[in-house]
């Protein structure tokens, strides 16, 4: 966990690498609640019985998105700021979905801060990549280069 004072001290930090998370278990709940939210109900998703017969290993996997939306949960175990009035998120510049998460897989997140710039109304907007890994496989699930704002 790197701990800030201040957005500010972000700066300082550019090129660190961060984490890993914790592990996190992406259950058949999880991915039938983000179905239900978003609408995507395709079959690889929600139908375990026919991901039984007819996927690799036999499981349903997470969508791509649900992947991307789990940040918020992880990135705040990696790096804390003290003195922040808000967080906003700024957008992504690439994200790219490499590795299927099947239910019942663990997940972690590794965070890499590329570059930090002052913005107006004392903010610091901070451009990272993040690394979303599965358990068990070389290659990362997700990578993403994600862009946040930081305000004192």
């Amino acid at each position: 966990m790197l701990k800030l004072e201040t957005p500010k001290d972000v700066l300082e930090h550019v090129g660190t690498e961060l984490g890993p998370s914790e592990w996190l278990t992406v259950t058949q709940q999880m991915i039938d609640t983000f179905a239900e939210a978003t609408g995507d109900h395709q079959w690889i998703h929600v139908d375990v019985e026919r991901a039984e017969r007819e996927m690799p290993d036999g499981k349903t996997i997470a969508h791509g998105y649900l992947t991307l939306s789990l940040l918020p949960r992880l990135a705040p175990t990696l790096m804390k700021i003290e003195k922040r009035r808000r967080g906003l998120n700024y957008g992504s510049n690439r994200i790219r979905f490499i590795t299927p998460v099947q239910a019942g897989g663990r997940i972690r997140l590794r965070q890499k801060l590329l570059k930090a710039e002052e913005t107006e109304g004392n903010g610091v907007r901070i451009f990272s990549e993040m690394t979303m890994e599965v358990e068990g496989h070389e290659r990362p699930a997700m990578v993403a280069e994600t862009i946040s704002v930081v305000y004192a």
